[in-house]
């Protein structure tokens, strides 16, 4: 038996913010000083950085578990499948349900739990629980979703990564530009059908790297400094990623016996186009081949950094033709792979 993709879904926020809409804002360094370049300036260095022209944000009626539940409607749909046979519904986040207007984040219930009722699944049997693990949650997700079916304490998964980053933004900082909100959900089943999960390989940096990412002030000295905001130091970051992920994929693609060659598609978290480009130039450098054309599809132009729905949402994007030059036929081979808050890291090698 394998374990293969029956069905996928996502939710794009109907709400375009463009770098223009930035153009107003107070933005200050980490002492509190207000920055010498202007706002156009500030916003054109990081789209040439990180690829990012726009981003979504979900609407004020919306919180992560109603977007995380209209991804999963459409996965079900997609898979054509009676909700009662989900054994497992995994809900990987990293801020909980955060109302508009209000800075506390609500967990309880697990979203999970939300999702499972508004899908109206009755099934006792049927475990819904949340996931956090940074950015790459939505592979560990798939991660612990292999595992389960392996080891036959479940046949049908429900992976939803889902995130509402732009309530837990500090308007004073311009790393908030990079962020955004999505949700994306995928059906992951046993099946008699060749290819599925190939492998998996997962780490968590925290010596030195744990905090990386974390919540801190805002950088306005004028703001309670108790209320907290999402913070990362980006230079450590990418130093750390350049290192430390190419590492990890080549272990997973070396695990699962494929080619490298063989590799359609690299399927890395949109977190920084130029980042990500030079992850993945350093993983065929591992290999001594040159990073090939159109292999690493991208939606982060237009979408941002949704974190956790990032991989899910590219994945739909790309079985439904959404991405011009990236196509998928049945037995292509694809190479998932994320980093983020923990440090977390971790891949997946995947045949259609």
């Amino acid at each position: 038996m394998n374990i293969k993709i029956s069905g996928s879904g996502c939710y794009i926020p109907t709400q375009v913010i463009t770098n223009n809409d930035f153009g107003q804002f107070d933005f200050r360094d980490e002492k509190g000083e207000p920055f010498k370049d202007t706002n156009e300036r500030i916003a054109k260095k990081l789209q040439l950085i990180t690829g990012i022209e726009e981003r979504r944000y979900v609407t004020t009626e919306l919180t992560t578990s109603d977007i995380g539940a209209f991804a999963a409607k459409k996965a079900l749909e997609d898979a054509n499948i009676d909700p009662e046979t989900i054994d497992q519904i995994i809900f990987a986040h990293n801020f909980g349900d955060i109302k508009h207007g209000t800075i506390q984040s609500d967990i309880v219930p697990s979203l999970a739990s939300r999702v499972k009722q508004r899908l109206q699944i009755k099934n006792p049997n049927c475990i819904a629980y949340d996931l956090l693990f940074g950015c790459p949650g939505w592979i560990q997700g798939v991660i612990n979703a292999y595992a389960m079916m392996q080891s036959g304490l479940a046949k049908r998964c429900l992976i939803i990564g889902a995130e509402t980053l732009s309530r837990t933004i500090d308007l004073h900082d311009r790393d908030s530009m990079i962020y955004a909100d999505g949700a994306g959900a995928t059906i992951f089943e046993l099946t008699n059908e060749e290819g599925g999960i190939l492998a998996v390989n997962s780490a968590s940096y925290t010596l030195e790297e744990a905090f990386y990412i974390h919540y801190g002030k805002s950088y306005h000295p004028d703001l309670d400094p108790d209320t907290k905001y999402i913070k990362m130091y980006g230079r450590k970051i990418y130093e750390f990623a350049l290192t430390c992920v190419p590492l990890a994929m080549k272990a997973c693609v070396d695990k699962s016996g494929i080619e490298i060659s063989r590799i359609k598609k690299v399927m890395i978290h949109q977190a920084n186009e130029k980042m990500d480009e030079a992850i993945v130039q350093r993983f065929y450098e591992l290999y001594d081949m040159k990073m090939p054309e159109y292999i690493m599809p991208m939606n982060i132009h237009k979408l941002g950094n949704s974190s956790v729905a990032t991989l899910p949402t590219l994945y739909n994007m790309i079985i439904n033709n959404q991405l011009e030059n990236h196509q998928l036929e049945k037995g292509d081979i694809l190479l998932f792979a994320s980093v983020g808050a923990g440090m977390s890291i971790n891949a997946f090698v995947y045949q259609l």
